[in-house]
């Protein structure tokens, strides 16, 4: 462990803690960001948690907020005390505005040591930071945690994966740090190149901003002969470093003395018993530039009960399994893209990639799940495609309980990303079929 008297703890003093910060956290926000001030004086609550379990009773914060704040208008310390302004790509509307005081860069410089350390890094480790750099909170982010670990840093960013694969060979890389379907790409291209993605000197791997299936996990160990640990984050809480599994591999332990997690019934709002899914909910205890009370994640996840051979006291939250506005209701049927990607990836014969795409048949939503073959299948054999693609269609249906469209594609016929996968492609504006 990189800080053991925090992720050991003991638990009540571990509550203790979070209370004493939780009530720190809102006084803060209730003095300093006028949103918050409005909301707990409108609904007649006072800044105060008597108990962890009183955490329920207040205001929730999604990502509308933060928007609405744009750029500056959540921060809770004034514009001199920010160091550093982080934001999301604004992909799905206006961007999202973060920012960090000397204190926040240095906590989570620290709370990126312990995720490198879960996954069994140590000082004598050189780790090729493959996430985006520059606004995208996942570079830098992975970035100040190997330093901060005493490991070489290799600040490659993303892009030009050939480059990726010859700096992995050439300077002895033994961590990578990346999106899963990146690592896929890279396994695939260091192939091309008649390197053997095995022979390289990687034994680790720490993957995250997107979810995968269990299945990807073991064809990524699969092809690089590593360990591959997944580690979560968003920039609306810190960025990576909120948690990350060890090399139990049995769910992501939470920085619990940073953060409190609560899972929620996303029709209710209340809490869920431990062991149930539901949408992730986070609130900051020690975050100064920005902090957040509940934030809503959107994710789906559960926390895992009991412990973990590891020794680590953090609770532990399942790998994300989709979020609730990536679900696909298929004839009644909640369908998250994961689901098909853990299905795809235990049949032999297609690749890892793949599309779920949404168009219109009349006035009816279509969905089809395009799927590359393998390079050794052969695209015209039409009986062997047909079999393949029955299979998989079969497959689909019985792990997920709803019938669904299958088109196999060409190998490399889906369009590759270097950082997160689009595996859903929304047509339905495009007109009728």
């Amino acid at each position: 462990m990189f800080q053991p008297e925090y992720e050991a703890m003991d638990r009540g003093a571990l509550e203790r803690l979070q209370l004493e910060r939780l009530n720190d956290m809102l006084t803060r926000v209730y003095g300093a960001v006028p949103m918050y001030r409005e909301r707990f004086d409108a609904a007649g609550i006072a800044p105060r948690a008597d108990s962890l379990e009183a955490l329920a009773d207040l205001p929730f914060t999604v990502k509308d907020d933060l928007r609405s704040a744009y750029p500056y208008g959540m921060f809770a310390v004034p514009l001199r005390d920010i160091v550093r302004v982080h934001s999301s790509s604004g992909t799905t509307g206006q961007v999202t505005v973060v920012g960090y005081t000397s204190g926040d860069i240095d906590r989570w410089s620290d709370l990126m040591a312990r995720t490198l350390a879960c996954a069994g890094a140590t000082p004598d480790d050189v780790v090729q930071v493959t996430y985006g750099y520059g606004l995208f909170t996942g570079g830098l982010g992975v970035h100040y945690g190997a330093e901060r670990l005493g490991c070489t840093t290799i600040p490659i960013s993303g892009g030009n994966t050939k480059r990726q694969v010859q700096v992995l060979k050439d300077f002895g890389a033994t961590v990578l740090a990346c999106t899963p379907s990146y690592a896929v790409l890279i396994a695939e291209t260091a192939s091309e190149m008649g390197i053997d993605p095995r022979s390289l000197p990687l034994r680790a791997g720490v993957f995250g901003a997107e979810p995968w299936s269990e299945n990807m996990r073991r064809q990524i160990e699969e092809l690089f002969g590593i360990t591959a640990i997944d580690i979560y984050g968003l920039s609306e809480v810190l960025g990576p470093g909120v948690a990350s599994e060890c090399s139990c591999q049995c769910g992501l332990h939470v920085n619990e003395d940073h953060f409190i997690i609560e899972i929620v019934d996303p029709a209710t709002l209340r809490p869920v018993p431990d062991g149930e899914r539901g949408e992730v909910v986070f609130t900051t205890l020690t975050k100064e530039g920005i902090p957040v009370l509940r934030y809503r994640t959107r994710d789906i996840s559960r926390i895992v009960p009991g412990e973990c051979a590891c020794g680590r006291t953090f609770r532990r939250m399942e790998r994300v399994s989709g979020r609730t506005d990536d679900m696909l209701i298929i004839r009644g049927v909640n369908v998250f893209p994961s689901q098909i990607e853990q299905v795809l990836a235990g049949i032999p014969g297609v690749a890892p990639h793949y599309q779920v795409v949404l168009t219109k048949r009349g006035s009816m939503d279509h969905v089809e799940v395009h799927v590359e073959v393998g390079p050794d299948v052969p695209f015209d054999e039409i009986k062997t495609l047909e079999a393949l693609r029955t299979r998989v269609a079969a497959e689909i249906a019985s792990a997920l309980a709803v019938s669904i469209a299958v088109r196999l594609v060409e190998p490399k016929s889906i369009q590759r990303s270097e950082g997160k996968a689009q595996r859903v492609l929304d047509r339905r504006d495009e007109g009728s079929e």
